[in-house]
């Protein structure tokens, strides 16, 4: 279904527009370390090319953020996206007891966003979340600028914390 509106340009935070290298320390240890994790985010440097391609798909798109940060890190996010000059935007996240993997939780909120709006594109760095979105048809922008981390992606898949 399409409306009048602007289509969608629906964006990823972490490792997509904010560099978290400087936090994955917390993910590597055994228990994971979350609130250290989640509070070094406001300090993330943003990734140029994430931010840039933000920047030019708000001037045809809606920019949308859809996160698997936990809701209680809403205020950090919304200060940070405003500090980096990001679009304004709707900012979708992952309520704070939701554990199921990224793939899940964002594919159901991109389906639920088109079925009123057209999803020009997803940015995501999470291959998972972006091999569940080509095949539910979405046109998917793979964020491979940022360094990779084997936490991270063990955290999204297995323990649905980001």
């Amino acid at each position: 279904m399409t409306s009048d509106k602007k289509p969608l340009a629906v964006f990823d935070l972490d490792g997509t527009l904010a560099d978290t290298a400087h936090r994955q320390r917390f993910l590597e240890r055994r228990p994971r370390d979350w609130d250290g994790f989640f509070g070094l985010a406001p300090h993330d440097p943003p990734l140029s090319e994430g931010v840039a391609l933000a920047r030019e798909s708000a001037e045809e798109c809606e920019v949308v953020y859809l996160t698997g940060r936990p809701e209680r890190c809403r205020a950090d996010t919304v200060a940070w996206l405003a500090a980096q000059g990001l679009p304004d935007g709707t900012l979708h996240m992952r309520r704070d007891d939701d554990r199921r993997p990224a793939r899940r939780t964002k594919l159901e909120i991109l389906r639920r966003m088109a079925r009123g709006r057209t999803v020009r594109m997803l940015v995501d760095d999470d291959e998972l979340v972006c091999d569940e979105a080509e095949r539910a048809g979405f046109t998917v922008v793979r964020a491979r600028w940022a360094s990779a981390s084997t936490a991270l992606k063990d955290a999204q898949e297995r323990e649905g914390r980001t």
